[in-house]
């Protein structure tokens, strides 16, 4: 890992980088900690050196945990840098990073800044510590050149917790799909045990409970949409809801490990009971595009190649893209896919045609997800698995799950 970030960081001529936050929930952190009890620290990766990591003094023993030469904060006293500034927090604040840099060895360079903190003083900081040593220089990666380049290639042991995602994931969907096909009927009505009609929060409250059970949990929440929301792509749908049979759900579950680890995204769509010939129609053709898709990946490209051949492929079935008309919403309305790692979208993606480096690689993770929605006739569909491409450059797919649109109901 330090050596492919090092000669990312050459090539992007900087020599040093700093992931600040805490790490849990901040990505870019715990792919250097992992998920450990950090509630702020600072991170620096100087070339030529094994990382420092600095925290405060009661969190020295989590921080020991990723190896990495450890400073705490306690030892750089603010409160003389505070009579020494008469008080101004964001000047003594700069001089105290100032001495912390000045210990592990960086005083110049460029100085790549990831990681999650209040903007604001971040940004004060930064300046602050310019003003004091010109010869630093502190940049945000616009670019994704250094350190989501190296995460977007993903190690075997990052392979395998994503797998393992993948296991939980599946197992809730099967989990869900149980509860609705086991559900009484009231008419075409799901109904509680109760004789109340099931509402579709309650059915995303019990997906909750299953993730966290199984150590998981959706920090983006989870799309379970019925109805015209399904025909939204990122509606959450309404809780509201009654539960009912003949209306397309889309079930778009994208867990990550608990504490902001690695992410799964997986989709399906169903329909209790039965559904119409135009909506089994259409679901066929997504499937269609789908299997298609998976029978065309090709080590080596840019997945751009497959956002182009989903358009092909709809637009012969009739259907409008997102190719035709950026503003669409009817048809096929997004793209074909996305990386998957510690944030559920990152490199490589589907819409940056023209990035020499964003190639399905040894090592990508990567969506399959094509999808129809037409809100004015109420229906969506979309159907998604998580791939990656393994040394060899072969595909597979992390986690088998049927996909047929019916379920049938069991009362």
């Amino acid at each position: 890992m330090l050596e492919r970030l090092e000669n990312l960081m050459e090539t992007a001529g900087a020599h040093a980088l700093w992931v600040t936050g805490p790490a849990q929930h901040n990505p870019s952190m715990v792919y250097f900690t992992s998920i450990c009890h950090l509630s702020v620290a600072d991170l620096f990766l100087i070339k030529g050196k094994q990382p420092v990591i600095i925290c405060g003094p009661m969190e020295r023993e989590e921080a020991a945990k990723s190896g990495y030469k450890h400073l705490s904060y306690s030892d750089y006293d603010l409160r003389p840098l505070l009579k020494e500034t008469g008080g101004d927090r964001a000047k003594a604040n700069a001089l105290r990073y100032l001495q912390i840099f000045k210990d592990i060895g960086l005083e110049e360079g460029k100085v790549l800044v990831y990681g999650q903190k209040e903007v604001g003083p971040m940004i004060s900081l930064t300046q602050g510590l310019h003003d004091l040593n010109p010869r630093l220089e502190f940049q945000g990666d616009n670019q994704d050149a250094v350190l989501l380049e190296a995460r977007s290639l993903k190690r075997p042991d990052e392979i395998e917790r994503i797998r393992r995602m993948g296991e939980i994931t599946t197992r809730v969907v099967g989990n869900t799909q149980e509860l609705l096909s086991s559900s009484k009927l009231d008419g075409e009505i799901l109904v509680k045990s109760d004789g109340s009609p099931l509402k579709l929060g309650e059915v995303k409250a019990q997906i909750d409970l299953w993730l966290a059970e199984y150590g998981a949990e959706t920090p983006e929440n989870t799309i379970f949409a019925l109805g015209r929301d399904a025909a939204l792509p990122h509606s959450i749908g309404n809780p509201e809801d009654t539960m009912c049979l003949g209306k397309t759900i889309v079930f778009d579950i994208f867990p990550c490990e608990k504490g902001g680890g690695y992410f799964y995204d997986f989709t399906r769509t169903w329909s209790l009971g039965f559904a119409t010939d135009e909506v089994q129609a259409t679901f066929n053709q997504v499937k269609q595009v789908y299997d298609t898709l998976i029978s065309e990946l090709e080590f080596g490209r840019n997945p751009n190649y497959l956002q182009q051949r989903t358009c092909d492929l709809f637009e012969a079935m009739g259907h409008a893209t997102i190719r035709q008309d950026p503003r669409i919403e009817s048809g096929y309305v997004h793209g074909i896919g996305h990386g998957v790692g510690l944030d559920v979208h990152e490199k490589p993606w589907s819409s940056y045609p023209d990035d020499p480096s964003n190639n399905l690689q040894a090592g990508s993770v990567f969506t399959i997800e094509p999808g129809l929605y037409y809100p004015q006739k109420g229906y969506g569909i979309r159907l998604e698995d998580t791939w990656y491409c393994d040394a060899n450059g072969a595909f597979h797919k992390f986690a088998d799950y049927p996909m047929d649109l019916i379920v049938p109901m069991k009362g």
